[in-house]
């Protein structure tokens, strides 16, 4: 299985420390967080990556390179107009032969069991898994509602099926595995969400699955998310396994 990284965002939350920086480059606890998920990506068995560029995008490919000096084979997916989660992955569609894909948001910290992230999508049978988090602000971040017992994904914002039994709330967390079926009715070159193919499986039958995370995770897109996540960093609540790699970028 191959892995994506959306990192072409423009980071205007996180203005001004994104004017001349790209939001990926910046860095956490004195790393980039992008290097943070390529490493977690390696310790994970990854080793072919494609990353989706836009914004200063060029400041990426040069700091990142071919990915050798982290053990990857980078890949890049170079986008004239932002393309969004959706519009980006279908773009970068033809770098993942027919498999399916492991996305994380380029904005993301974790840490995750991405081994068994994989072996809990294959056992699923789905044609999607998400994973999602416990979150009393669920809602605000865009409410997931799951069928707890059954890992079934019922609805996302609202959208999806009527008819469900109860359900457990969930925040998404940025990170997916997805077969590239579902991309089949995506069109090129066309600015959306993944979340409307996710919502067009559900409704149309398919098993979306939700896999419950418990460990740190902190959506870097804000100042104050930042300086939070920084600060965890130093604090040992979250740690870079593979100092000697980060050192090297």
């Amino acid at each position: 299985m191959k892995a994506m990284i959306l990192a072409a965002g423009l980071g205007t939350r996180l203005r001004p420390l994104t004017d001349s920086v790209p939001k990926p480059l910046l860095p956490v606890g004195g790393t980039p967080l992008i290097v943070w998920n390529l490493l977690l990506l390696r310790r994970h068995g990854f080793r072919d990556v494609v990353i989706n560029l836009h914004y200063l995008g060029s400041m990426i490919e040069e700091a990142l390179g071919d990915g050798s000096q982290f053990g990857l084979r980078i890949t890049y997916s170079k986008e004239t107009t932002i393309l969004g989660t959706g519009g980006g992955i279908k773009q970068a569609e033809p770098y993942f032969n027919g498999e399916p894909v492991l996305v994380l948001n380029g904005d993301t910290l974790v840490e995750l069991d991405l081994k068994e992230l994989m072996a809990f999508h294959v056992a699923e049978k789905a044609v999607a898994t998400l994973v999602l988090r416990e979150d009393s602000d669920a809602a605000r971040w865009g409410l997931v509602e799951m069928e707890e017992a059954e890992h079934r994904i019922v609805r996302i914002t609202g959208r999806g099926l009527d008819d469900s039994g109860p359900t457990v709330p969930r925040m998404f967390a940025g990170i997916h595995i997805l077969d590239l079926c579902l991309l089949r009715d995506v069109p090129r070159e066309t600015a959306l969400s993944i979340i409307d193919p996710y919502v067009a499986a559900i409704q149309r039958g398919e098993r979306i699955a939700g896999y419950d995370m418990q460990g740190y995770w902190s959506d870097v897109g804000t100042i104050e998310r930042y300086t939070q996540a920084d600060q965890d960093v130093r604090a040992g609540l979250i740690r870079l396994e593979d100092r000697q790699l980060a050192s090297a970028r």
